[in-house]
């Protein structure tokens, strides 16, 4: 018996496309995991058979390979613990298989069957709504979500309430997307450049640069308010449009940085320390592969 459940991995900030494919044979009571599963992937067995028998489950006595495909793609993370016990639930018959082929699932099972939040489920979303797939995610990640919802995303809080859904029982409602404009005036963190008091020729460059999308360099001795004068340069720049925003969000979403709800077209600004090398400005070294 042979179920094949959709899932994404996550790469920076792309969010590769990943098929669970598990199967159900004779033999002794096993159950193994291939596909390069690092180690968070290969505890998954355990975490999936706890939530399993917790929610009311049976766990099939059989031997169960699960393969993650495709088999080059590092799988990292527990977010490949929902789409394979609702593979296991679908190979033995516990749930109907028919109904996986058109959702993508992602989700962190605890040993009740609870769903924990993931990082990088914005680029996920976006993903499988290219796939012409919805999406199911923790209810903790809806409200990030809903950023890029398109009535393609379902969330949920229990294993038992995604199988109510998948059997018909119990259909879960479609998140609904946020509001994508900020309203004037109602993001106060920004620092803003009316409070600097003096320094002429300095704000005039920041407008200058503003206005004509120029690049800026300040140096001088430490303490004459280069930092201060940059961190205000996000305030008197034009709003993010619909795909810059996103994909600013989707990097907060990877790095599991909060979103915040009103002020997310706000063109970002970053600090690096003054000792950062250029090598570590780009993203650090070469990584090694084992």
């Amino acid at each position: 018996m042979l179920a094949i459940v959709h899932s994404r991995a996550t790469i920076g900030v792309s969010a590769p496309a990943v098929t669970v494919e598990v199967h159900l044979s004779g033999g002794l009571p096993a159950l193994s995991i291939v596909g390069l599963p690092e180690t968070g992937v290969r505890e998954s067995k355990e975490r999936v058979r706890s939530a399993l028998l917790n929610a009311g489950f049976e766990f099939p006595a059989r031997r169960i390979t699960i393969n993650l495909a495709p088999a080059d793609l590092p799988k990292e993370g527990g977010r490949f613990d929902l789409p394979i016990a609702l593979g296991i639930l679908a190979a033995s018959g516990q749930i109907p298989a028919e109904s996986l082929s058109d959702c993508e699932f992602l989700g962190e099972l605890s040993l009740d069957g609870a769903l924990r939040p993931l990082k990088g489920v914005l680029p996920a979303v976006l993903a499988a709504r290219q796939e012409q797939r919805n999406l199911l995610v923790p209810q903790g990640n809806a409200e990030e979500a809903a950023l890029a919802s398109q009535g393609d995303v379902l969330a949920s809080g229990h294993l038992l309430a995604v199988c109510e859904h998948l059997s018909g029982r119990a259909r879960l409602v479609p998140v609904p997307r946020s509001s994508l404009e900020q309203a004037p005036g109602s993001n106060r963190e920004v620092p803003d450049l009316s409070d600097v008091r003096g320094q002429r020729v300095p704000r005039r460059a920041l407008e200058v640069a503003a206005a004509g999308s120029h690049n800026l360099l300040f140096f001088g001795p430490p303490g004459t308010g280069k930092s201060m004068l940059a961190s205000r340069l996000p305030g008197i720049l034009p709003g993010l449009d619909d795909g810059s925003a996103m994909e600013v969000a989707s990097v907060h979403s990877v790095a599991g940085l909060p979103i915040r709800a009103g002020g997310w077209r706000q063109p970002p600004f970053r600090a690096p320390h003054h000792t950062a090398s250029a090598v570590a400005l780009v993203g650090g070294g070469c990584k090694k592969h084992e």
